[in-house]
């Protein structure tokens, strides 16, 4: 038996066997499918029936460290138990790879993951009509746009903007390149910042010319100046959560997965196995990451349908 045939008989199985609403079958069809993508990128050659428990548990491990939060990890066990239980009562396998998925071995501490609604009253507090809001708000917006770490943040160099295009290549952990696609929502204040307020420098230094935010003194930002800042910004916007800069990373990750974005495109794009080559006119799955940022990304359908 293959994927697309078990899915087939496990979707007929709910709804007529089961009689579960139209809702509840979509949502279990689609946690299945989260993990057939899962195993097309990891163990491709695995078919339903040779699913074993580690492999379950290699991804829920998986989906932790793209920061889905704790809800979504128990929905998306709830889909392949019920799954697997199908397999079970139609005597197609003897063994249930999910009956051990709540031991105590597979609880990890889950990154704290900010809501939309709680990124956005971030974002309303910053005082634009100081220069250091200008460039907070464009930070902000480029961390949950592209779900950069902290290092790659204040790394970032104007040389390697294509704004125009919507992209950012990024260089991450042991020198990496990728690509990341940003919204217009992100562009447009970085935009703002790039020429109403950085351009206005008086003196930049020599060392850090090429580097996109900059403190007052005309130098880059530190790690710890971004953390201070966003951990003023949650305070200010009343935000009880102890989050830092990473918070933003995981909320981007955690908001694509749950929206229905691809797992491969958002892994490509926070960069932990990165397979984007650098040319960023030519590579082929360029326009595919832009389309996933822009159909499952709140910052973007929010904005686009006002």
């Amino acid at each position: 038996m293959n994927w697309p045939s078990a899915l087939h008989a496990f979707r007929a199985y709910m709804l007529l066997e089961r009689s579960l609403s139209q809702n509840t079958v979509e949502a279990y069809l689609n946690d299945a499918q989260r993990f057939v993508q899962y195993l097309d990128m990891t163990k491709p050659e695995l078919g339903p029936l040779q699913v074993r428990q580690k492999d379950v548990e290699d991804f829920i491990f998986w989906i932790n460290g793209l920061g889905l939060e704790g809800s979504s990890q128990a929905r998306l066990i709830s889909g392949l138990r019920a799954f697997y239980k199908f397999l079970l009562v139609e005597d197609l396998m003897e063994d249930d790879p999910t009956a051990l998925l709540e031991s105590p071995r597979l609880r990890r501490k889950i990154p704290e993951v900010l809501s939309y609604r709680e990124i956005a009253s971030m974002l309303e507090v910053i005082d634009l009509s100081e220069p250091n809001g200008q460039r907070n708000r464009a930070i902000i917006e480029v961390l949950y746009a592209s779900g950069l770490r902290v290092s790659e943040l204040v790394n970032l160099r104007i040389s390697n903007l294509f704004l125009d295009i919507g992209f950012l290549k990024v260089v991450g952990k042991n020198d990496k390149e990728r690509l990341v696609p940003i919204g217009p929502e992100a562009v447009k204040h970085v935009l703002i910042y790039l020429q109403n307020i950085r351009n206005s420098h008086s003196e930049i230094k020599k060392a850090d010319d090429n580097i996109v935010f900059l403190n007052r003194r005309g130098a880059r930002l530190s790690r710890v100046m971004v953390f201070l800042m966003v951990k003023e910004l949650a305070a200010t916007a009343g935000i009880k959560k102890n989050i830092s800069p990473h918070t933003f990373r995981h909320s981007f990750a955690t908001h694509l997965v749950e929206g229905g974005a691809d797992l491969k495109a958002v892994q490509d794009m926070l960069g932990h196995e990165s397979i984007i080559t650098t040319e960023i006119y030519t590579h082929l799955d360029s326009e595919y990451l832009k389309e996933t940022i822009y159909l499952f990304h709140p910052r973007i359908k929010f904005n686009t349908q006002k």
